[in-house]
C-alpha cells in the first residue's frame, strides 16, 4: 500500500457537490477496524448527517432527493444488518441513476499488521473471527469486500494516519465549503522514516548542504533562523528554490483545472529535522503570497535524526 488517499481512476476524482447542485450522499465502508467511525465522526464535524451501520435496505429512503438539506454520510460495513456486498453495490448503482442525487463511495482501508494489533490493544474480537485469530477474519473479510474496493472511489489508507490526519484529509475531499477549491497540504518527512502515504508530489532536498554536521546547528531544526541562514546560503538552494516554484505554479492551475480536490507536497530529507523542515516552511509563504495558502506539518520533527 503505497499512498494513504487514492481514488480509483476508473471513478474519476470524488467532488464534494455534483454538478447542478446535487446535494452529495457519501456512503462510507472498508475493512473492520480501519476507521470508518471515526471518519463518520469527522465528517459529521464538517456538517454532514452521519448516519452509521444503516440497513442496506434503507439507504434509499434515507436519501430520497429533495428530503435533506445538508449532505449525508452513511456507514455500512459487515456488520450492518442484512449486508451483501452486491445487494451493497445494487444499491449503490440505483443511487448513482437517481436524479438529484451525487452518490460518491469512501473505502477505508488499513495494513492488515497494523489492524491486528489494534485489535489485540482493545481486545476487541473480530466479527468474522469468531473464536479463530484476527488475521483469520480479516482474510475472510477481505475476500467479501473485494468487489466493493474495485468500486470506491476513494480509498484512505489509516495505517500510519494519526486522527487529526485523518480529518485532514477528509475536509480536503468532502469539505462542504469551498469544494470547487484546490485543498493544498505541505509537509516534511525523513525518509529513514518511510515516505508519506498521502503524498501526490514528492521533493528530495538530501543534496542541500546537512547542518546536521555543524555542531552548533544539529540541535536545532529548520524552524530556527541560523539553521534556515545555513541552507539559504548553500548555492544550489536558491536556482533548486526557483526551479521548483516554477514546475508548480502551473501545476497547481492544471491539476485545479483537472478537478483534483486536494494535493499533498512532500518535502523529504534524511532525518526531518533541518533541510526538509526548511524548503517547507519556504514553500508554504510562497503558496500563500501566491494566493493558494496550504496547510503546513513537520511529520518527523520530533524524531531524532539528520
Amino acid at each position: 500500500m503505497s499512498k494513504t488517499a487514492r481514488r480509483n481512476p476508473k471513478a474519476g476524482p470524488p467532488k464534494t457537490k455534483a454538478v447542478g447542485g446535487a446535494p452529495p450522499v457519501l456512503l462510507v465502508t472498508g475493512v473492520s477496524g480501519a476507521g470508518k467511525s471515526s471518519a463518520l465522526k469527522a465528517l459529521g464535524d464538517l456538517g454532514y448527517e452521519a448516519v452509521d451501520n444503516l440497513p442496506v435496505s434503507l439507504i434509499g429512503r434515507l436519501v430520497m432527493p429533495g428530503d435533506f438539506p445538508r449532505p449525508i454520510a452513511v456507514g455500512v460495513d459487515i456488520r450492518t444488518r442484512d449486508f451483501d456486498a452486491q445487494r451493497f453495490l445494487a444499491e449503490l448503482d440505483r443511487l448513482a441513476v437517481r436524479a438529484g442525487v451525487a452518490v460518491k463511495l469512501l473505502f477505508m482501508d488499513c495494513d492488515d499488521e497494523v489492524l491486528v494489533r489494534r485489535y489485540e490493544e482493545t481486545r476487541r474480537r473480530h466479527p468474522l473471527a469468531d473464536d479463530r485469530p484476527v488475521s483469520d477474519g480479516l482474510r475472510r473479510e477481505r475476500a467479501m469486500m473485494t468487489s466493493v474496493l474495485a468500486r470506491a472511489d476513494l480509498r484512505i489508507d489509516t495505517s500510519e494516519m494519526a486522527l487529526a490526519d485523518l480529518k485532514r484529509t477528509l475536509e480536503g475531499h468532502f469539505g462542504i465549503e469551498g469544494a470547487s477549491e484546490l485543498a493544498l497540504f505541505v509537509t516534511s518527512f525523513s525518509y529513514r522514516l518511510g515516505l508519506p502515504r498521502d503524498a501526490d508530489l514528492v521533493f528530495d532536498v538530501r543534496f542541500l548542504k546537512n547542518p546536521h554536521y555543524d555542531r552548533d546547528l544539529r540541535p536545532l531544526t529548520g524552524l530556527d533562523q541560523a539553521v534556515g541562514r545555513f541552507i539559504a546560503a548553500d548555492k544550489k538552494f536558491k536556482p533548486f528554490f526557483a526551479n521548483l516554484t516554477r514546475l508548480l505554479e502551473p501545476l497547481l492551475a492544471a491539476y485545479a483545472a483537472e478537478g483534483k480536490s486536494y494535493l499533498t507536497i512532500a518535502v523529504g530529507c534524511t532525518g526531518g529535522r533541518h533541510r526538509s523542515v526548511f524548503v517547507a516552511e519556504r514553500l508554504a509563504r510562497w503558496l500563500a503570497r501566491l494566493g493558494r495558502p496550504a496547510r503546513l506539518s513537520h511529520r518527523d520533527l520530533d524524531k531524532s535524526g539528520n
